[in-house]
């Protein structure tokens, strides 16, 4: 099954993409959320799709796509995750998995535009396979138990400052990675059912030329294994989002310029769709 957002920013409405219908859910949840996800949300759609008491949502083509989940709780990230990203990085695969975080504030649209930050001559694009929390992971006995608090995937675009991430991170990661907007997801939240998320293609482009391109069966640390790691050392909330890692093709590399007023950046996923940003100057804030 597929979710989505629609609508203006603050004012999504819920739907179901079923048959090549946009099914509107508001019915039955007033947001794609964690209460909705933990509280079998994703089943009573089924159910009620297959009945055909879901009306369609008017003009839903002419809508702006949101993401696909409300804000998280949190967003965790696993670094250096595809060998060939961390030899371009400088740096060896990693012995044990790198962890670190975004502000859920960096979560947007998949296509909304981007600013880049005020002060920031870096900024670099990170196609990931995005993986949403169903329901409360904490201490897991094994990866064998990690199915069933998967709801399901999404691109996500984990996008960095390599400045204030590397040379003035002080050790920490977070710094480069939590301005506003530094999370493009979307634009479909696709249910375990219809995606084997173990090996699908990941791609980015910049201006239409190709950067990354990739298969998430190169990962270091499998899926599974991340949700289970992750569940030793503290509690995956419903509606939590969890970045995978990005392959070889970012501007890190010294390969590519990094990304400037008026560039567009395409990603796509296998069987999780594509979007696509501009990046614009910031604009003028009000403290």
């Amino acid at each position: 099954m597929r979710f989505a957002r629609l609508g203006p920013l603050g004012h999504e409405a819920p739907v179901l993409i079923h048959d090549g219908r946009v099914l509107d859910l508001s019915a039955l949840t007033a947001d794609i959320d964690g209460t909705f996800l933990a509280s079998g949300g994703i089943d009573r759609a089924r159910a009620a799709a297959a009945s055909g008491s879901l009306p369609e949502l008017a003009d839903a083509a002419t809508l702006r796509v949101g993401a696909p989940v409300a804000r998280p709780s949190a967003v965790y990230c696993i670094g250096m995750n595809y060998a060939a990203h961390a030899a371009e990085s400088g740096s060896a695969p990693p012995e044990h998995m790198v962890m670190f975080m975004k502000s859920p504030n960096t979560v947007a649209g998949p296509d909304d535009d981007v600013e880049i930050p005020a002060g920031s001559t870096k900024t670099d694009w990170e196609v990931e396979l995005a993986v949403v929390i169903g329901q409360r992971a904490s201490r897991l006995a094994s990866t064998q138990d990690v199915a069933t608090h998967i709801a399901g995937y999404a691109i996500g675009n984990d996008l960095s400052e390599r400045d204030w991430q590397l040379a003035i991170s002080g050790g920490q990661w977070s710094k480069g990675k939590s301005a506003p907007g530094f999370l493009p997801l979307g634009p479909w939240l696709v249910t375990p059912d219809e995606l084997d998320a173990t090996d699908v293609r990941l791609q980015s482009w910049v201006g239409g030329e190709p950067r990354q391109d990739s298969r998430t069966s190169d990962l270091i640390f499998s899926i599974d294994h991340i949700v289970w790691e992750l569940s030793q050392y503290l509690t995956l909330e419903p509606g939590d989002v969890v970045l995978t890692g990005t392959p070889e093709g970012v501007a890190l590399s010294g390969r590519f310029p990094y990304l400037r007023a008026g560039d567009v950046v395409e990603l796509q996923i296998e069987g999780l769709g594509r979007q696509r940003q501009q990046y614009v100057a910031v604009r003028n804030e009000e403290h």
